[in-house]
């Protein structure tokens, strides 16, 4: 089964269009000549955005991404928060054109299936059709572990009650995430509305639909303690991790 694109056709509300337009101008203008597409994924390029609750999600395609600063990149970012309050937080996400098209089960899927281009050529297009198999879903989770560990330490390590929340919310989406993808092959569709990846998990999985519920509340309201949040985030990690190897082990067993 092949997999589809999330976003079919841009339909960017008009109070969010001008902003659209001036972070493409704003990175175009800072890194001349560097930037060879820019995508959107998430609310606003799907025309689903809510003033004042939603984010802006963009990842820049480069030759290299070491010729785009951070410092400036976050530069750009504040001002243009600072000027546009309807936008609740702009995140950037930035990969090479090698990265695109020598990983397809990773960056190609990213880039082909879940974003859509906003400026510029779209690699993606470049990306041959994504097949769903235990291999694309096990390509897919490469780095789940090593973030699901970095977000860990990072919500283990704070005091600050911002950064606790916000820590939480993408870490109970990164699990839900890593769930949805394990029953890929049940559903045939990348969902990125979270409220469906939880349901198709509840349905297809055999996890306790318990802790699927938990994460579910807490990337809606991220409010509770943090040892409780890291006890019932480990114990998913962990069904994951096993089913991943479990998945890997049948691969390399039946090849």
């Amino acid at each position: 089964m092949i997999l589809e694109k999330v976003i079919n056709r841009i339909v960017i509300q008009s109070e969010y269009k001008d902003f659209v337009d001036k972070y493409i101008d704003n990175i175009l203008a800072e890194f001349k000549g560097k930037i060879h597409s820019i995508y959107m994924c998430g609310s606003i390029p799907k025309g689903t955005a809510k003033p004042f609750k939603s984010d802006a999600d963009f990842t820049i395609v480069c030759v290299n991404p070491k010729n785009i600063d951070f410092e400036r990149l976050s530069n750009i970012k504040d001002r243009l928060l600072e000027e546009y309050p309807v936008i609740t937080k702009i995140d950037t996400i930035i990969c090479s054109i090698d990265d695109v098209l020598s990983k397809p089960n990773e960056w190609g899927f990213w880039v082909k299936i879940i974003c859509v281009c906003v400026y510029g050529h779209d690699v993606g297009e470049k990306v041959p059709p994504l097949i769903i198999s235990p291999e694309f879903i096990l390509d897919l989770n490469t780095e789940t572990k090593e973030e699901v560990d970095r977000i860990h330490s990072l919500l283990s390590n704070t005091s600050d009650s911002t950064l606790k929340t916000r820590y939480m919310k993408g870490y109970s989406k990164r699990l839900i995430r890593a769930l949805y993808s394990l029953v890929l092959e049940d559903t045939g569709v990348w969902q990125d509305d979270i409220i469906k990846m939880k349901n198709a998990i509840l349905h297809y999985s055999v996890i306790d639909s318990a802790l699927v519920e938990y994460l579910y509340a807490c990337y809606l309201d991220s409010h509770v303690i943090v040892e409780e949040f890291l006890g019932i985030a480990d114990e998913v990690s962990s069904y994951v991790e096993n089913a991943l190897n479990a998945m890997a082990a049948s691969r390399t067993s039946s090849g």
